[in-house]
């Protein structure tokens, strides 16, 4: 099982289509959000149109440089998992858009809370679906905002932009894949104990990754991940 990892597109539908070989070799596509060029809201639609061209299984989330509405048009191409878990081949997927409060120069800016509060559905499926230790071995968490960590939130050396609350969060349900964005200079495959974290950097500079995951005693397991330029 091979996925497509993408994120921070901005506008840009030329380097879709610079991968038009790649998506034929995967068999879906994680995408962190940020259709839209700063403070050009019109330029997500264009994007998510193309987008959904490329490949049929599309589990993506919305930035905050799109307009919070613009989940809407997402959810109607069938591609959201924003508060939703969505199952996919034996996998959790689950979703968080927009990015913490920061600037206030882009639309979808939200509380540190609010955005955890996007994966209440894990919370509540975490009885039925992990096992006794509350552990997940097939999760997969899409958030724009990155947790924080060492590389993947970090705009600039010692400069930290993740959320204290989404770490624990990932300690606590340990998801196989976190993929994250937002921080187009954290470009990055770190560790959160036993998680993959994996900031693709901005697709807008030609920046994604590829994670390929096998199955072992019925379960997938994260085999590979490379972070990848145009």
């Amino acid at each position: 099982m091979k996925y497509l990892v993408i994120s921070d597109m901005h506008g840009n539908v030329e380097n879709l289509d610079k991968l038009d070989d790649v998506f034929k070799t995967v068999d879906g596509v994680l995408c962190a959000g940020d259709f839209a060029e700063f403070q050009k809201l019109e330029t997500a639609k264009p994007v998510l149109e193309k987008l959904v061209s490329k490949h049929e299984s599309i589990f993506s989330v919305i930035g905050n440089c799109d307009d919070p509405e613009f989940i809407g048009d997402v959810e109607n191409q069938d591609a959201s998992v924003h508060k939703t878990l969505v199952f996919h081949e034996g996998f959790a997927i689950a979703g968080s858009s927009g990015g913490s409060v920061f600037t206030n120069t882009t639309p979808n800016e939200r509380e540190e809370a609010d955005l955890l509060s996007d994966f209440q559905i894990v919370e509540n499926s975490t009885e039925s679906c992990a096992d006794e230790n509350g552990k997940w071995s097939n999760l997969i968490l899409i958030s724009h905002n990155p947790p924080k960590t060492e590389k993947c939130d970090s705009p600039c050396p010692g400069v930290h932009a993740g959320s204290q609350m989404l770490t624990d969060f990932i300690k606590e349900k340990a998801p196989v894949l976190v993929v994250t964005g937002h921080i187009h200079e954290g470009a990055a495959i770190e560790k959160i104990e036993d998680s993959t974290v994996i900031n693709p950097g901005s697709l807008a500079e030609g920046k994604y990754a590829l994670v390929d995951f096998e199955k072992k005693d019925g379960v997938w397991v994260l085999t590979n991940a490379e972070l990848c330029k145009l």
